[in-house]
């Protein structure tokens, strides 16, 4: 794979697809769909969706792609892919809120090893450089010309005042139970991908994610968080969390800077 036509591709269509899902969620009204799932779907989905799609498999006609929005997509299995969520955090979305995200990954033998996570209402952009080192881009996000960017990394954890991170929507008695085991200074609540680049940028320490997720959900700011120096790792076992499983769902996790000290299921 040539790294550095990777990340030029991916940061391109995270920002154009980006601006495709504003023009939606800024207009007056947009049509929410349900699938097989009763999960939502929206026109900013699907549009996300086939633009990212088709500069992908452009750009990289070699490379199984798997997106969430194309189920004939999720039969092609293969040890190296790309993954899409066009838009993560489409309830956050549908209910305005702003954090949702566009992500992009690229996995190799199960490890999500580039990735992009572009939060177009945030105004905040995430993504491996060629070299796999992880920046936060600042700026008018242009697709054609990357404006300054600068690595970030996690921070080392203070075990007697954490800083978890959790989901807005998906929140639970087995959830709060769990972070009630650790000495937390600080809670924040974040959708969608946007939790795990709050550890990337140092701003929050653990996020424990007990629910169901599925791969694309994940991967991109999976690759996010390495790159910045943190884990992922499966909440059962503690063993990382790995990628093109059979079904492409996710078992129940922990994203966390290396410190914390994880606390037993």
């Amino acid at each position: 794979m040539d790294y550095a036509a990777l990340t030029t591709t991916m940061r391109r269509l995270a920002i154009e697809a980006g601006a495709v899902i504003m023009d939606i969620y800024n207009s007056d009204d947009f049509d929410v769909k349900a699938k097989s799932d009763d999960s939502p779907v929206t026109e900013a989905d699907e549009a996300a969706d086939a633009l990212i799609s088709a500069g992908l498999r452009a750009t990289f006609p070699d490379v199984t792609l798997v997106t969430e929005e194309q189920a004939a997509s999720h039969s092609e299995k293969a040890s190296t892919f790309l993954i899409v969520d066009p838009l993560d955090g489409t309830k956050e979305f549908i209910n305005r809120r702003g954090d949702f995200t566009v992500n992009i990954a690229y996995v190799v033998d199960g490890v999500p090893v580039r990735g992009v996570v572009y939060a177009p209402a945030k105004n905040r952009l995430f993504y491996t450089d060629a070299d796999g080192v992880t920046v936060e881009e600042t700026g008018a996000f242009d697709p054609a010309t990357p404006g300054d960017t600068a690595p970030i990394k996690v921070r080392t954890p203070d075990n007697g005042a954490l800083a978890v991170v959790a989901s807005k929507s998906h929140r639970s008695p087995e959830l709060e139970d769990y972070i009630g085991k650790y000495a937390v200074e600080d809670s924040k609540a974040a959708g969608s991908s946007l939790k795990f680049c709050l550890i990337a940028s140092g701003e929050a320490d653990l996020y424990p994610r007990l629910g169901r997720t599925m791969e694309w959900d994940t991967a991109a700011a999976h690759a996010v968080l390495a790159g910045a120096g943190g884990h992922v790792v499966r909440f059962d076992d503690l063993t990382p969390l790995t990628y093109g499983k059979d079904d492409y769902a996710n078992p129940y996790f922990i994203a966390y800077a290396p410190g914390v000290e994880l606390k037993s299921a």
